[in-house]
């Protein structure tokens, strides 16, 4: 066999710094309107890690890989209403935290149709916790860090406990978000995607 084309450069698998559990102060590179699945609006939330030893942590995690298809690391899919049409407690709790995280900030001024730019570079709380998936290729069930809840950036530096591990449903396990929890989880750099 012949050696393939970018045998050095290619990623060895399960070879990675996994990001730590719990609470991480982070930076928003983007924010997106869209749409659910099921036509909501919503919007999609891109994030980094801003401090700390893990800081850059998605920036370099996309700059070193290697495929065809990069997807960045953290995009934090919030549903804008609940489903009576009300705003939902997720997207209240993002906004208010990016205001209490940014001095200045001021969610009476954001409603327009700039609202996204107003996010970029502002600083938020995450944080991160398990969340349980099933390998598409192989069928087992694997673990995987996300964002589940913002916080402000204070409540992030006190300290903040690492949430329960978020199961699949149906797979025996117990479920720690009964209802979910508001996320689906799925972050001015040249060779960033932003």
């Amino acid at each position: 066999m012949r050696k393939p084309r970018g045998y050095e450069e290619a990623m060895v698998l399960g070879e990675y710094e996994k990001l730590e559990l719990g609470g991480h102060i982070c930076v928003i590179k983007k924010v997106e309107e869209t749409l659910s699945r099921t036509n909501k609006d919503m919007i999609r939330i891109y994030l980094d890690i801003a401090e700390g030893p893990q800081k850059d942590y998605y920036a370099d995690q996309y700059r070193n890989d290697t495929r065809d298809q990069k997807k960045w690391g953290c995009i934090v899919n919030q549903i804008v209403e609940d489903k009576n049409g009300n705003t939902s407690p997720g997207f209240k709790t993002f906004i208010d935290a990016v205001e209490k995280s940014n001095p200045g900030f001021d969610h009476n001024r954001i409603w327009d149709e700039k609202f996204c730019s107003y996010f970029t570079g502002k600083l938020v709380g995450g944080v991160f916790g398990r969340e349980q998936y099933k390998n598409t290729n192989t069928g087992e069930l694997k673990w995987a860090t996300k964002c589940v809840k913002f916080r402000d950036v204070e409540t992030i530096r006190e300290g903040v406990e690492i949430p329960a591990d978020k199961y699949l449903e149906n797979t025996g396990s117990p479920s720690p978000f009964p209802g979910g929890n508001g996320f689906s989880a799925v972050e001015d750099d040249e060779d960033l995607p932003f």
